[in-house]
């Protein structure tokens, strides 16, 4: 008797669990998460003794970047997005030390959030936006063997466009302005131009 009653009780568990699991609620209609992919070329507008090398071409100031994202669509008038932005390594001129010439090699790494606005324009599909966010940056100049790096927390704005070419593809372009003032760097001036795809 006592095992009947066991038993009918794991069989009542189970049964609950099952029907809690089915009825689970499901994100809203309009929460839609996406993916991309962008290009971004960058200005660095170095400061200090940073700013002296770069006037003296021994540190590049352009950076070409690649950028990663995922984020989630909320209704047709916001997202929200994660990054990862990494860039090439740029060298400047070669410069004389101890009679050997060497070269300045620089890169960077960001992550980061963003929020972006749409306002939906005349041509269907086509929308303006607008975005702030924060992101961590890090900057790493290599020179003689040795490396120096700089991370700082930034805040970050931009204006752009995106246009839809269907429910799940759309294209984008961005202009954005970084605040980093890191001791080396003090802003970054962005374009970027990636495709979404959207679930």
């Amino acid at each position: 008797m006592k095992k009947t009653l066991l038993l009918a009780g794991v069989a009542s568990l189970f049964s609950y669990n099952a029907n809690a699991m089915m009825e689970m609620p499901k994100m809203p209609a309009d929460f839609r998460p996406y993916v991309g992919i962008d290009y971004v070329y960058s200005k660095a507008d170095f400061k200090d003794e940073a700013s002296r090398l770069q006037d003296a071409g021994y540190l590049e100031d352009k950076f070409n970047s690649g950028v990663i994202n995922a984020g989630i669509k909320m209704g047709d008038y916001y997202s929200l997005e994660a990054f990862y932005q990494q860039s090439t390594s740029e060298k400047g001129d070669y410069f004389l030390y101890d009679g050997m010439a060497h070269k300045a090699e620089t890169k960077f790494d960001a992550y980061g959030i963003d929020l972006y606005g749409y306002m939906p324009v005349g041509c269907d599909g086509l929308s303006l936006l607008g975005t702030v966010g924060l992101a961590n940056y890090e900057l790493e100049v290599k020179e003689m063997g040795q490396k120096e790096t700089w991370s700082r927390v930034g805040y970050r704005a931009g204006i752009g466009a995106q246009y839809d070419f269907n429910d799940n593809w759309s294209a984008r372009i961005v202009g954005r302005y970084s605040y980093i003032n890191t001791k080396a760097v003090d802003n970054l001036m962005e374009a970027t131009a990636g495709i979404r795809y959207t679930f």
